[in-house]
């Protein structure tokens, strides 16, 4: 399946990160957009209110994150694909609907430009401080998948896979932009709507009256009905069984919730998406994403301008995290650096999984990015 071609740009344009998202969400097949303008992720939404009228789609600016965030749920079951938009409070607000997209199995996806915090924090500012709200920000057990974007291309490259591992896997897909990245305009290659690969929705082929709306096939995932068309079906955020009814038994639980981990789990060498540099025979690792990983590659190159041995491992999907990767690496080098804009927050699964090799934090608290000289004295340190 591909795009639809009506009101999809193509070429090469000279625009923002902000403004590709929009881009890359009308080029993933998205038609409904629900959100609440909140700094720095606003031109998002702006672009998106001009746009999707050209295209048939819809866009609604909801009273608060709340409403933006549910309002998402009842258009993907209506049959549309769906996102919401917002940046630091905005995505506090919605980590319960979040919870409640993956226990629906609802395919959707949120994007959240992130800012300095907390609370209001730095409304206009970076900062990469959300990482680890966007794995454990709502309650319960759950598995979900990440993509964190390093440049306005791959705000619209990583917003179209997300709308695709969103189909695919029947799960919430977070896009973790950052301020700097929204706000940076650089060049944005726009393919043809045939070169640009769309993963179909999973509709179910079962008779009316056969249909187990959370009944998984082989690969886990269960097939979708679009509401209107005579399929009966039941959705809550209760535990449920496949008929989508509540089963508030211990075995229910442990049944739905095994299905809902082991769907991304069993998958999490497929999702990896990460970018190496010079990882073979280094002996240090920088571990990077988003705005943080392109100042990173600074004091990659001049450090090996020196003569040091150090690869580079960008993250584009953070969620679920390489860590198989991670355990490799840890045999073969020395330390791990890890640069992020926050007080370390990833670093704390590079420790997890980096048993036997030396993990050096890099911290910033926001506002701006990171001196590279002060990630150069990191790496040359460790390499001591």
């Amino acid at each position: 399946m591909h795009a639809d071609p009506a009101g999809v740009l193509t070429g090469a344009h000279f625009i923002d990160g902000d403004h590709a998202c929009c881009e890359g969400a009308l080029a993933g097949g998205c038609r409904f957009v629900a959100g609440y303008p909140i700094t720095p992720s606003t031109e998002v939404v702006e672009r998106i209110a001009l746009r999707f009228p050209e295209v048939g789609g819809v866009f609604i600016q909801m009273e608060d994150e709340l409403a933006s965030s549910i309002a998402i749920a009842g258009a993907v079951w209506g049959g549309k694909r769906a996102m919401t938009v917002t940046s630091g409070p905005g995505f506090s607000l919605m980590m319960e609907h979040i919870g409640f997209a993956i226990m629906t199995e609802t395919p959707c996806v949120f994007v959240n430009v992130q800012r300095g915090g907390p609370s209001t924090g730095l409304p206009t500012l970076p900062a990469q401080a959300d990482m680890m709200q966007a794995r454990w920000g709502s309650h319960g057990d759950y598995e979900l998948i990440a993509v964190c974007p390093n440049s306005p291309q791959e705000c619209f490259d990583l917003t179209i896979k997300a709308f695709n591992l969103a189909e695919q896997y029947r799960v919430p897909v977070l896009v973790m932009m950052d301020e700097c990245v929204g706000h940076m305009m650089e060049r944005v290659v726009i393919p043809k709507p045939e070169e640009i690969e769309i993963f179909p929705r999973r509709w179910t082929k079962a008779a009316l009256d056969e249909y187990l709306p959370f009944a998984p096939g082989e690969d886990l995932v269960p097939d979708m009905a679009r509401a209107g068309q005579g399929y009966r079906f039941h959705m809550t955020g209760l535990t449920h069984n496949e008929k989508g009814y509540p089963d508030m038994t211990v075995s229910g639980q442990a049944r739905l919730l095994g299905r809902l981990i082991d769907k991304i789990k069993k998958n999490a060498v497929a999702l990896t998406d990460v970018v190496e540099d010079q990882v073979d025979g280094a002996e240090a690792v920088v571990i990077s994403y988003g705005i943080t990983s392109r100042v990173a590659q600074k004091a990659v190159q001049a450090v090996r301008a020196k003569g040091g041995r150090v690869g580079s491992l960008r993250l584009r999907t953070a969620w679920p995290f390489p860590e198989h990767l991670i355990r490799d690496l840890a045999t073969k080098v020395k330390a791990f650096i890890v640069p992020e804009l926050n007080f370390g927050q990833m670093v704390r699964e590079v420790e997890r999984c980096a048993q036997g090799a030396r993990v050096v934090s890099v911290p910033h608290a926001g506002g701006t990015v990171h001196d590279p000289a002060i990630i150069v004295q990191a790496i040359t340190e460790a390499l001591r």
